[in-house]
């Protein structure tokens, strides 16, 4: 208890160094809650992106149909899929479920051909998973039944075309055979994701259906958890329901296993890693230089204490008890500091479009980060670790040397 006191007494004492020590941790340590943050709300976002825009949860499509998926084979389709959807609509665990119809087609505009992949959708289900309407920017979402559209803001802008205005769609049917049909572009669209914006565009699913000659069919149906952590078991739950249903022919896969995506997240959150380490790594050199520094600096006291009669052992426990106070409330601050800072972050976000150019479609241009306080609590904890037992290895080397020595120390 004596010696906390005493170290109590030498930080208020010597405030200019152990406001030097102090704020070099506070950097340190608000650095690290903020970019911990940051990294999660990517994280958070790639994978958000990826059940809203790509896979859903879980994925059910015709068990044929990734292998030709370059192909566009629109006749490895899901037959039915009304039949599909109800049924799992009702069970406890889904959020929802949408049906879609992924094809690639030709845009004829102005004696000039533009490629374009088109997404038929049920634009009611899709309202609590894609959120179209959140990303309409002018006009209207199009009817069902009805021949129109809503074009994706940058093909809009590539095709100089705006609300109102009509084109004409060329594709290869279900049969192989060339489908055409003009639609009226009753809404522009701009999603947050980049990539989504250049080339996709919406049209009801049962005109779709028309215009594919494809009857009640879907290439895929996706399916939206309440709770993405179960999944893994209602992915076999799903696989029990299709086979009592006879659907053997479709394949059910959970989206964190799906080739590409799985992949991509799992090099996504190694990255991630990294970049978090060398954050620690540089955070901890700054750290334990600082704690080094200003006990090497001290050897007139520590020559001063030992011969007044401390140990050596006093003398390490001393030194100790001041990186750890200095370090716990330098930490608190730091970790209050990046919290600060992230909050309002991540209402607002980041805008980082130009450094997103190029990038894969799933990461958002605009970064909201996201504050988890199993991390901040770590990085708080580690922080005030890595000042206290930074400061053995000086303060022992310091300990064992002479008292006549330490005192000539300059």
């Amino acid at each position: 208890m004596k010696l906390g006191r005493i170290a109590f007494r030498n930080i208020r004492r010597n405030k200019r160094r152990s406001l030097l020590s102090g704020t070099a941790i506070l950097i340190a340590t608000m650095f690290i809650t903020f970019m911990f943050s940051l990294i999660a709300g990517m994280l958070d976002d790639v994978e958000s992106n990826i059940v809203r825009y790509v896979s859903g949860h879980i994925r059910i499509r015709n068990l044929e149909y990734d292998e030709n998926e370059q192909l566009n084979p629109l006749h490895l389709s899901v037959v039915d899929y009304e039949d599909v959807v109800q049924r799992l609509e009702v069970e406890p665990e889904v959020a929802a479920v949408v049906p879609r119809t992924r094809f690639f087609t030709a845009i004829y505009r102005n004696d000039r051909t533009y490629g374009g992949i088109g997404l038929g959708v049920d634009f009611q289900r899709e309202a609590s998973v894609m959120r179209i309407q959140e990303a309409l920017e002018r006009g209207r979402l199009p009817e069902k039944g009805e021949k129109e559209m809503a074009l994706s803001a940058g093909l809009a802008e590539e095709l100089d075309l705006d609300v109102g205005e009509k084109l004409t769609l060329l594709t290869k049917n279900k049969y192989m055979g060339m489908s055409g049909m003009t639609f009226t572009v009753t809404g522009i669209v701009r999603f947050l994701v980049t990539g989504f914006n250049e080339s996709f565009f919406l049209v009801p699913i049962d005109t779709t259906a028309r215009f594919l000659k494809m009857d009640n069919e879907a290439t895929e149906v996706l399916v939206v958890l309440r709770d993405r952590r179960q999944v893994d078991a209602f992915t076999e739950k799903v696989t029990g329901i299709l086979s009592d249903m006879g659907r053997d022919n479709v394949s059910t896969q959970p989206w964190n296993r799906i080739g590409a995506t799985a992949g991509w997240m799992e090099y996504a959150r190694t990255a991630y890693d990294v970049i978090a380490l060398v954050f620690f790594l540089l955070a901890s050199t700054v750290i334990i230089n600082t704690t080094m520094m200003v006990i090497f600096e001290r050897m007139r006291e520590i020559g001063t204490v030992a011969a007044m009669g401390m140990t050596p052992r006093e003398i390490v426990h001393l030194f100790f008890l001041e990186a750890f106070y200095i370090g716990a409330i330098a930490a608190f601050i730091g970790v209050l500091l990046g919290i600060g800072i992230t909050l309002p972050l991540s209402k607002v976000g980041i805008d980082l479009t130009q450094s997103m150019e190029g990038v894969g479609f799933e990461v958002n241009p605009v970064v909201y980060p996201r504050l988890n306080i199993r991390s901040t609590v770590f990085v708080f904890f580690y922080s005030t670790a890595i000042a206290s037992l930074a400061s053995f290895i000086p303060s022992r080397r310091a300990a064992k040397i002479e008292p006549v020595e330490a005192l000539r120390a300059v």
